[in-house]
């Protein structure tokens, strides 16, 4: 008797089980894709919705010079088609250093952008994440950028942070 009585629950507990109330559902959005710092080198570029990152994977960058020269050319053709642009391609002559957690950007003339814009950003993140890359010591977040135009005042230092969207 007992074995009947098991055997039969047993379709019983299959249909509980099945019919837990979990329903399929569609692709729900997600918004934009996880941004901020992450480890390796990277190009920051303008977008809509605030600077993004995208990964470098050109093992020819040797120094902070070289980053500065890909930035200035610009997006690739995908992350065009992804919106984004770069607001630093033509800010005029300039040299870079960078000792430590200090890195400067010294103009040759005026500074064309504001300071507090996503160009600005661009080159402030883009540098600190290549010193952190070429100086492992160093972390992104404590890397200060200055830009000092041939005349005027110095405008920073500044950190990633400061232009990165919460």
């Amino acid at each position: 008797m007992k074995v009947r009585r098991r055997t039969a629950l047993v379709p019983l507990w299959g249909l509980a089980l099945a019919g837990c109330g979990v329903q399929p559902t569609g692709v729900i959005g997600a918004g934009e894709p996880a941004s901020g710092l992450t480890r390796g080198m990277r190009l920051y570029y303008a977008s809509d919705s605030g600077l993004r990152g995208v990964p470098l994977l050109d093992p020819r960058v040797k120094n902070l010079a070289s980053v500065m020269k890909l930035l200035a050319q610009g997006p690739g053709e995908a992350e065009r088609r992804d919106g984004l642009t770069s607001l630093v391609q033509e800010i005029g002559g300039y040299t870079v250093t960078g000792t430590g957690v200090r890195v400067t950007i010294h103009m040759d003339g005026p500074y064309p952008l504001s300071g507090r814009d996503q160009g600005t950003g661009q080159l402030v993140c883009t540098l600190a994440r290549a010193q952190s890359v070429l100086e492992p010591e160093v972390g992104t977040d404590d890397v200060e950028v200055s830009v000092r135009p041939a005349e005027g005042a110095v405008l920073g230092p500044y950190r990633c942070a400061e232009f990165l969207d919460d």
